[in-house]
């Protein structure tokens, strides 16, 4: 019964979606403290609340974060991501201006590439395997 909790449901559609995401920082400048993450959090709940997303964990380093969102399928994920980093990075430069010396080279707090891994669900080896054996119509 708790697996079922997790499923959520759209109007067309019944879905459990999520993706891991990692961000790292511009060079990977070791720039949070933990007052940096901790606010980061509440920015990216916030986001992800926009987006219809829940962010379910948040945790991160000196020079990145780890985010897993549970997010509907009208969501592209390319899209949260962009939000995501675009909106903390604007926030966190307006609120803690000592960051400027870790990204004044280029006005960027993030680096521009990402990492998006889908979790949760069966092992792929295993949902091969009950597709393979579903009945076709003779």
């Amino acid at each position: 019964m708790g697996e079922m909790q997790k499923i959520r449901t759209g109007r067309h559609c019944t879905f459990m979606m999520h993706v891991h995401l990692v961000f790292v920082t511009r060079f990977r400048h070791k720039v949070f403290t933990d007052a940096h993450l901790t606010r980061m959090e509440e920015i990216m709940r916030s986001v992800c609340a926009d987006f219809e997303c829940e962010l379910t964990e948040f945790n991160g380093g000196d020079n990145h974060v780890h985010l897993l969102v549970n997010f509907p399928p009208k969501v592209a994920v390319t899209k949260l991501v962009n939000s995501l980093k675009g909106v903390s990075s604007r926030r966190l430069r307006q609120e803690f201006p000592d960051l400027a010396r870790h990204y004044w080279h280029t006005n960027k707090l993030w680096s521009g590439s990402y990492f998006a891994g889908t979790v949760g669900g069966a092992p792929l080896s295993l949902v091969n395997q009950y597709i393979e054996q579903q009945n076709q119509p003779a």
